[in-house]
């Protein structure tokens, strides 16, 4: 598959799965509708009608909860790209550093490639993996930042194959959209926790009426919460193949990227490669997940160098599998890579 066939079907995918989102919401409010009109259906055979504005009444309540929430994860996530990445432990780009000082002129080359205005770099100091994200609302206050670990292990072209996919995050609008992705799955599940409180018991240890109202709205809350997070999960996980798509189309490499995912890979096939420090703000945000357990257990039963290419991700995860993505970015299966012996890699002038 080209480089832009594999971006306009990730992009095809992505509608699909943003269609299903709003389809998500609105059975969350046609099912409470039905659960409490089935709760109230025994009181209606007695001669007893719905309320007025019954229906009316539910539809609003639920989706107040559900804009409610998305409104106010929404708010707390966009505050800016610097804030979000200083939330994780981001600090500014050092260029007395020689591991940094050339990182810098890495970004201008891929800017001119990509066309886009320059990201704020900055650095995780305390990770060790192989690992980047980009945050931001858009453009004007985008940051990229970049994992310790990544600097000491990459090669020039590898860390050129990474920040190209977090550029072409941020240029398809990727740090937005899992925003909002975020704040709707936020917003389903206060309708899960309205339904759990009407169901608590009062000071005397006794339940109310409200237990029957609420535990419908707590099972019809649940299973939307659960559909909003596999939703979300799977878009998340199309805009990474849609970024490493252009990050090929940005640097014209598969070397790059490819061998960053195959260092990553080589880590967690020996178990060091999982993030100390996953914020939930963006957890869905970095290039990689938590790489000691998204390359599979192939490392238990086969050796690290031959059995790889074998694990398929759950419901939940953000990210697709590192092997599958390396097999698409070279059109086969390939091996992990070791890391850079020399970890002090200089930059050339």
């Amino acid at each position: 598959m080209s480089i832009f066939s594999a971006q306009e079907k990730a992009r095809a995918q992505t509608r699909k799965l943003v269609l299903l989102f709003a389809l998500t919401v609105l059975c969350l409010v046609l099912a409470v509708n039905a659960g409490l009109a089935l709760m109230w259906w025994p009181l209606q055979r007695a001669g007893i009608g719905y309320p007025a504005y019954f229906f009316t009444v539910n539809t609003v309540v639920t989706l107040g909860f559900v804009l409610g929430g998305w409104w106010i994860e929404s708010s707390n996530l966009s505050q800016g790209g610097e804030k979000l990445a200083r939330r994780v432990g981001a600090r500014e780009l050092w260029e007395s550093r020689a591991l940094e000082s050339g990182l810098d002129n890495v970004l201008q080359e891929l800017l001119i490639a990509s066309r886009m205005q320059a990201p704020q770099l900055m650095v995780l100091d305390r990770e060790e993996s192989i690992n980047a994200f980009a945050a931001g609302w858009d453009e004007d206050d985008a940051v990229i930042a970049i994992t310790r670990g990544a600097l000491e292990q990459l090669t020039r072209e590898e860390l050129q194959g990474m920040m190209a996919h977090e550029l072409a995050h941020i240029r398809e609008g990727d740090t937005r959209l899992n925003m909002r992705l975020s704040g709707m799955v936020f917003g389903l599940e206060m309708v899960f926790n309205f339904g759990q409180k009407l169901c608590e018991p009062d000071d005397d240890g006794n339940r109310t009426g409200k237990s029957i109202p609420g535990a419908v709205i707590m099972g019809v809350g649940a299973l939307g919460w659960l559909a909003g997070r596999w939703l979300r999960a799977s878009v998340a996980r199309q805009r990474e193949f849609l970024a490493d798509a252009r990050a090929l189309q940005y640097t014209r490499s598969k070397e790059g990227l490819g061998g960053a995912l195959r260092k990553a890979q080589r880590m967690a096939l020996a178990g060091s490669g999982a993030l100390r420090f996953t914020h939930p703000a963006v957890q869905h945000m970095w290039l990689l997940g938590n790489t000691s357990t998204t390359a599979g257990n192939a490392a238990s039963h086969a050796d690290a160098d031959t059995q790889f290419g074998t694990e398929r991700p759950t419901w939940s995860d953000n990210h697709p599998p590192i092997a599958e993505r390396i097999r698409r970015i070279y059109g086969r299966n390939m091996p992990p890579l070791p890391a850079l012996e020399d970890k002090v890699f200089h930059f050339p002038n």
